[in-house]
């Protein structure tokens, strides 16, 4: 026996292995003791497995196939014909199967880690090759379910939410059982859904049930959620349901033990009760599990044999382990398991997906799942890391099944996802699939249908516009996703309904802007006036920066979601690479005009001023938290129309300084602007529409402030930074609002600045100025935005009020 190493801040292992070494944390005795039992062969494996020293459908699993590999480690030096390896290895898996009949998982992965080991012996190999390639097949399986517990933890947390939407505080889940890391490998399933809600910071309350007789969950479920620090309520089995009678549970998510064709599951005995309950009182219910957990051979839960526990466990306390609390003569029936029907099950969570029922069905057609699946993953649709260059994904990774989609590949997804095909309406025949992204990391598509249309929009583990020379991270995907929804809830008019996400395949499905909407930066460059434009981005503006600040929030709200927002590190270094670093020094990314425009780039290089200035730009940028920021806020990131506004692509969103969004929009209507000189012809000299984007400019950032301020007048002291109970009086707080909106907008002005300095200097730049086709006027412009840039960097303290900025800009040369 061999001690819990470490602390609460030690991850939590049910399995320890190494080759020639597996230990299994003795469940029995937690969570009093925390000890580790030696396990040197496939006996001592049954045993453990039987006696329920480790538990859960995929740990028995694993701990069965590193048993038995611990035993062929201790037979070298291997001797022997490969078939005869092949009849011991037989053998001793037939033997560990029968540990736990009902689990499918330990079925499935004996048959599979039988049938490599067959292939290699029929190939003429000999014993040592047989061997060998079981220890490596058996320890893949536990590098292999980390990366489908998180998979499954990811699209659970979709799923979820998409059922019923997080509240201010967050989801009430309730589990039943153990399903986290004590249940597999690692992180869990049904419990790694619960994890990925709270990691994303919507999760309330986990819920979890004792789980009679054997108490699992008060046990071990309790205990891990503990270890975690997830907020977590413990109760009895019987009193589940009346929870959910009162309103306090959103969603239940299960694990699973067997799960038949049709969807019918075998899971812990209690778990049909909970559905029933759910079901009554309108809960969703999910079962979450790996696709090894599904036994298409099992057509429905009528066939799923039932494993009968120990009378024991039930006469006596502690699960059998204590004393005897039943009277002596009772009859006693103790099955481990029961089936909930699939009619009862909203959705089956799976790491390649959520499986759910096509129309009016009470049951689910998981073979026709399973084939859609394995059709995505076959081998012809894997990006080969090998002849690109490209790493798309590690091992044990949440996106190690990530692929990038053509168009071919997106219609046969939109089919695995009865949901968006609904979106759609008809068949995958009825469906247009085009590709229209034009920017410098994502693959978007427009899909559209009998019924409906959306978007998807896929990240690329790499810049797209340089190449898998610039790798980048998926979670990208993750982070613009959570802002386009808590934007929406707060700015509903002003950003798009996302559908649907996909986290291991950092994919987004939302609405489509369709036609008359228009890129904002394309429609500058048309000329098209956009009457509404200033009041719907001083709205955006003012509601997403209001609320997500210290006037609205209270430090312990903010700070959590700053935290939350700490992982969208590497697109915050990418903005800190190309705005605040790369534009004053020599870099193989920078480019422009070359060679007009040669002497002011140097020139910009050599000013100490501007980088003073700058330097204190990127140090608010880093340390200032002030807001959840849209991050890429320009005028290819707005869709408009003469009535609608709809801010899109906030990808680099992150808690930093408000001025970065107001400056970017304000900096890119700037550049528009100044392009004009380049669009204008003998008919049209752009010089009126040059007048409406300097009263746009003038007028977004007035209302804005003026929103601002009615926001914080209507709720004030609902934060933490300016409590009512000091600033008491009507005047301290004007004083207070007049010095906050000061630094605001010197803020902006600055972000504006450095906007424009690397659109024109840096290595990506605007339509608005490389689509002048006369190069003497494109030079012209480009340098007339760059000193304006320059200048407004410099002394923007003298500017009090958006107007002298505008009258600056055109009196600008």
């Amino acid at each position: 026996m061999v001690p819990l190493e470490g602390g609460a801040g030690e991850q939590l292992l049910a399995i320890r292995y190494r080759r020639g070494s597996l230990q299994l944390l003795d469940q029995r005795k937690l969570p009093y003791e925390s000890i580790y039992s030696d396990i040197k062969d496939a006996v001592a494996g049954w045993a453990a497995i039987s006696d329920m020293v480790v538990r859960g459908a995929p740990a028995i699993a694993i701990a069965a196939a590193l048993a038995l590999a611990v035993e062929v480690e201790s037979l070298k030096p291997f001797s022997g014909a490969g078939l005869e390896a092949v009849a011991f290895l037989k053998n001793r898996l037939d033997y560990l199967v029968s540990s736990r009949p009902t689990a499918v998982n330990l079925a499935e992965a004996a048959t599979n880690l039988l049938n490599i080991c067959q292939a290699v012996a029929d190939k003429g190999d000999d014993a040592e090759a047989v061997y060998q390639a079981y220890l490596e097949a058996a320890e893949k399986m536990l590098a292999a379910d980390v990366a489908s517990n998180k998979a499954i933890g990811a699209y659970g947390a979709e799923a979820l939410l998409q059922a019923k939407p997080a509240s201010g505080n967050g989801m009430r889940v309730l589990t039943h059982c153990n399903t986290g890391s004590l249940a597999t490998s690692q992180y869990g399933t049904a419990l790694g859904v619960i994890r990925a809600l709270h990691a994303q910071g919507k999760l309330e309350t986990a819920i979890c049930t004792e789980t009679r007789p054997y108490n699992q969950g008060s046990r071990l479920t309790a205990f891990e959620l503990v270890h975690d620090k997830i907020p977590a309520i413990l109760v009895a089995d019987s009193a589940a349901a009346s929870l959910q009678s009162l309103g306090r549970v959103d969603a239940v998510v299960v694990g699973a033990d067997r799960i038949a064709a049709n969807g019918d599951t075998a899971n812990k005995i209690g778990t049909y009760s909970l559905a029933l309950s759910a079901f009554h009182h309108g809960v969703p219910f999910y079962v979450a599990s790996p696709l090894t957990t599904i036994d298409t051979a099992t057509k429905s839960g009528k066939e799923i044999i039932i494993e009968e526990r120990s009378p024991k466990e039930l006469t006596h306390s502690h699960g059998g382990q204590g004393t005897q609390i039943a009277a002596d003569g009772v009859g006693v029936w103790n099955p481990a398991f029961d089936v909930t029907p699939a009619r009862l099950i909203t959705g089956i969570i799976t790491d390649q997906g959520v499986i759910t029922k096509e129309g009016n069905s009470d049951v689910f057609d998981i073979p026709s799942f399973i084939a859609r699946s394995k059709d995505e993953r076959s081998p012809s649709l894997k990006t080969d890391s090998k002849s690109s260059g490209l790493q798309v994904s590690k091992e044990g990774d949440l996106h190690a099944n990530f692929k990038p989609l053509n168009e071919s590949l997106v219609a046969s997804y939109v089919k695995s996802q009865p949901r968006l095909g609904a979106i759609l309406g008809g068949t995958s025949a009825d469906w247009s699939v085009k590709e229209v992204g034009d920017g410098n990391l994502n693959f978007v598509y427009i899909l559209e249908g009998p019924k409906g249309s959306f978007v998807l929009k896929q990240a690329l583990p790499y810049v797209r516009c340089v190449g898998d020379s610039w790798p980048m991270t998926l979670e990208r995907a993750f982070f613009e996703t959570t802002v386009l929804r808590e934007h929406r809830r707060l700015a509903p008019n002003h950003v798009p309904e996302v559908y649907h996400f996909d986290h291991p395949m950092a994919l987004t499905v939302m609405e489509y802007l369709a036609p008359p909407h228009i890129i904002l930066r394309k429609g500058l460059i048309a000329g098209t006036v956009y009457p509404l434009l200033a009041q719907h981005m001083a709205e955006y503006m003012a509601s997403t920066l209001f609320h997500t600040s210290l006037l609205a929030l209270s430090t312990l709200q903010q700070r959590k979601e700053v935290a939350r927002f700490c992982g969208n590190i590497e697109m915050c270094r990418l903005t800190e690479q190309v705005i605040f670093t790369e534009p004053y020094m020599e870099a193989s990314n920078n480019r422009w005009t070359s060679p007009h425009l040669d002497a002011d780039a140097q020139a910009l290089r050599e000013d100490a001023i501007i980088k003073l200035e700058i330097a204190g730009l990127k140090s608010k940028f880093c340390e200032k938290t002030q807001a959840l920021l849209h991050g890429d806020l320009h005028t290819g990131s707005i869709m408009v129309t003469q009535e609608s506004t709809k801010c899109i692509d906030p990808e680099f969103g992150f808690y930093g300084p408000m001025g970065f969004d107001v400056g970017a929009f304000l900096g890119n209507l700037m550049l528009a602007y100044v392009s004009q000189d380049g669009h204008a012809t003998s008919e049209n000299d752009r010089e009126g529409y040059q007048l409406w984007l300097l009263k746009t400019m003038g007028d977004t950032w007035q209302l804005f402030s003026e929103r601002f301020v009615a926001l914080w007048d209507k709720n004030w002291g609902a934060g933490d930074s300016y409590k009512i109970e000091v600033y008491n009086t009507k005047e301290l707080q004007s004083l207070v609002q007049k010095t906050y909106l000061s630094e605001l907008f010197q803020d902006s002005l600055g972000y504006a600045a450095a906007k424009m300095i690397r659109r024109i200097v840096g290595i990506a730049h605007v339509e608005d100025l490389e689509s002048i086709p006369d190069l003497e006027k494109k030079v012209a412009c480009e340098r007339r935005a760059l000193n304006f840039a320059k200048q407004l960097l410099k002394e923007r303290s003298k500017y009090s009020d958006i107007r002298q900025v505008c009258n600056a800009l055109q009196g600008s040369q």
